[in-house]
């Protein structure tokens, strides 16, 4: 079958008919749906696909422009099935600010995906463990992107260090050469991987800004990644250096207090990252810029755990487990 001529695929896909009250009233069901690519685009089987705490959100009406019904899902690892010359055969994965919110996703047994979106699966990653890369970092990187990317000899402070995307910034900024500590709210260890040793800061016994003063000789950080919002933004605020850039992904409290003066005195720069803003192609860019990285072993998939993968029928499950703020990560595995 010539690439002119696009096969279409019966593809088994968990569908949301209405936005639920709570993840609890969540009532997906798999429907067979015929899918058929543009000529720009790639017919992909789905090896695996994360289950992300934005893809529950959006189910349960916290994005508004979330359309219904629909396929949820924005991060896959699959293999091209059908599309232009070439790409027939190739193993790839990505993810996506629109897929499985303003269209249909990941969360089935085929993905139609434009072919500038997608990255090659390093040869030494799983299908699951490359499912399982996508959001969080492409949401560090992105962070990183936009308030610059850390330099050898520059302090990185991380808020949520154990969170997968604070986990992902830790990864990044060691790959790059930076110093980074990171921050836990009760005496726990780094849990992630990373390419130096880290400092950890139990915000419950010290003072975070104080404690990044003494490690930087009074000088602050340089980028402060703040992957919880405003339970943090003051320490935040006070850890970093003249020049520091703060990244910011969530909020809580949407409303916090902000110090102008100090702001401008330290000619800081505040950086918002939202990726539900990028489409697939844009999100395909930046993970590319990790590809290397992956590829070389200094970047590290997330471990993914046996009992969490989920079969389509068992999506539900799989929902209620990651709004119930699971700390594994979660794939369906058509």
């Amino acid at each position: 079958m010539s690439p002119a001529d696009p096969k279409t695929v019966e593809a088994r896909c968990v569908r949301l008919t209405a936005k639920a009250e709570n993840a609890a009233a969540l009532a997906p069901t798999v429907e067979r749906h015929t899918l058929a690519r543009g000529p720009n685009d790639l017919l992909i089987e789905v090896k695996a696909a994360a289950v992300n705490p934005s893809d529950v959100k959006a189910a349960t009406g916290l994005m508004p422009y979330a359309v219904f019904p629909r396929t949820p899902g924005r991060d896959y690892a699959g293999v091209v099935i059908d599309g232009p010359a070439g790409t027939i055969g190739r193993e790839v994965f990505g993810s996506s600010g629109d897929l499985g919110i303003r269209r249909d996703g990941t969360h089935a047994s085929h993905l139609v995906v434009e072919a500038d979106a997608v990255v090659e699966k390093p040869k030494t990653v799983s299908w699951e463990e490359a499912a399982g890369i996508g959001v969080p970092f492409v949401t560090a990187m992105e962070g990183f992107r936009r308030a610059g990317i850390p330099k050898p000899g520059e302090t990185v402070l991380v808020f949520g260090v154990n969170g997968k995307v604070g986990q992902a910034a830790v990864q990044i900024a060691t790959w790059q050469g930076a110093r980074v500590a990171g921050v836990v709210r009760k005496a726990e260890a780094y849990e992630g991987h990373s390419n130096a040793p880290i400092e950890v800061i139990d915000a419950s016994a010290v003072d975070v800004a104080t404690r990044v003063r003494e490690l930087t000789g009074g000088k602050g950080a340089d980028i402060v990644f703040n992957t919880v919002g405003d339970p943090y933004f003051q320490a935040a605020h006070k850890s970093l250096g003249l020049r520091g850039r703060q990244i910011l992904i969530a909020a809580i409290d949407r409303i916090v207090q902000f110090n102008i003066l100090e702001f401008y005195r330290g000619q800081h720069t505040y950086v918002g990252i939202d990726t539900l803003g990028l489409s697939s192609a844009a999100t395909g860019a930046v993970l590319r810029d990790l590809g290397h990285g992956f590829a070389s072993g200094q970047l590290k998939p997330f471990p993914i755990k046996a009992g969490a993968i989920y079969p389509l029928e068992r999506a539900k499950e799989a929902y209620v487990a990651v709004a119930g703020s699971s700390r594994d990560r979660l794939i369906l595995k058509p």
